[in-house]
């Protein structure tokens, strides 16, 4: 569905983006994550066709960004962060201009729009000035727009930046709603926890460089070097950590107030023993858990807190 290999854009002595690949199948749901200025835009807009770039290629369903520009438009939906309306069109007019500037005439068009705006659940704000909506509701409309030519690749930039926690909740169900449909998207975005249950693989840039790429799962576990306990024991917090410090498998042991923090040497996944241990020393156990690691956590650990 999508190859792009490194594909690289310069301003100068700035690489804002440097070699990325990506390889993504249809119905793909990518989230490319990022700070403000990491390069997720500039890769977006190559992949589109809105940009040039010094260097790699990018194919979309086989075909060169290079050779077939144009029908790589036709293939591709692009969403900005940011768009404008129009002040003198409901919300119904403002879909339709844009399905005739993709060449969908006749009287299948209002049908398009209609069952967009559906999609979006949109529907009953079809007669009201696009203007007037809400900055949530604006994304909707943008959302629509962008499917009205079924296009084979989503390409969103930040669709929930400046969004209300209900409309980013709405968003976000829209994306998994594309997943269901077999669409192939990807969505970039610097707010970690929106992205978590909705994607299938996600993609971590810092500073023009892609530190990560796979499914979810694989990327969280490369964040996770060592696996961390999180124990609680009913009384004597200190003694119960100090036994525990005396198992082979274990590396470093913390506690903080009645946590005690078990972090375990490489490749210890079975550590059934250390429960045993501590019930067959007279210990009441109230705790006993892997520490979570989430997107924002395997950010964290990936990348530097580099600057472009």
């Amino acid at each position: 569905m999508l190859e792009t290999i490194k594909l690289t854009k310069r301003y100068g002595d700035l690489v804002a983006a440097n070699e990325i690949t990506i390889n993504l199948s249809q119905g793909d749901v990518f989230g490319f994550i990022g700070p403000n200025g990491s390069g997720k835009t500039t890769t977006m807009r190559m992949i589109a066709t809105l940009l040039n770039p010094d260097y790699g290629e990018c194919y979309v369903c086989g075909k060169s960004i290079y050779t077939n520009p144009e029908e790589i438009r036709r293939l591709v939906g692009y969403m900005p962060d940011f768009f404008g309306v129009y002040d003198d069109m409901t919300v119904i007019e403002y879909l339709e201009f844009f399905a005739a500037t993709y060449r969908i005439n006749g009287p299948g068009r209002r049908k398009i729009c209609e069952e967009k705006l559906e999609l979006v659940d949109m529907s009953f704000k079809r007669d009201a000035m696009v203007n007037q909506l809400s900055r949530g509701q604006t994304q909707r409309i943008g959302l629509a727009r962008t499917l009205l030519h079924e296009p084979e690749l989503l390409l969103l930039d930040e669709p929930a930046s400046g969004l209300d926690p209900r409309a980013r909740i709405e968003i976000r169900k829209l994306l998994r709603r594309l997943g269901e449909l077999k669409k192939t998207v990807i969505v970039s975005s610097h707010i970690l926890p929106e992205l978590a249950d909705v994607c299938t693989r996600v993609g971590m840039i810092e500073k023009g460089i892609m530190v990560a790429d796979g499914v979810v799962a694989d990327v969280m576990k490369k964040a996770r070097e060592a696996v961390i306990l999180e124990i609680q024991v009913m009384e004597n917090t200190e003694k119960a950590a100090a036994l525990l410090e005396q198992h082979d498998i274990v590396n470093k042991v913390t506690t903080e107030k009645e946590t005690i923090f078990v972090t375990l040497k490489p490749n210890s996944d079975d550590y059934s023993e250390l429960p045993s241990s501590l019930i067959e020393s007279g210990y009441r156990i109230r705790q006993f858990r892997e520490e979570e690691v989430n997107l924002e956590t395997a950010f964290m650990e990936l990348t530097k807190g580099l600057q472009q």
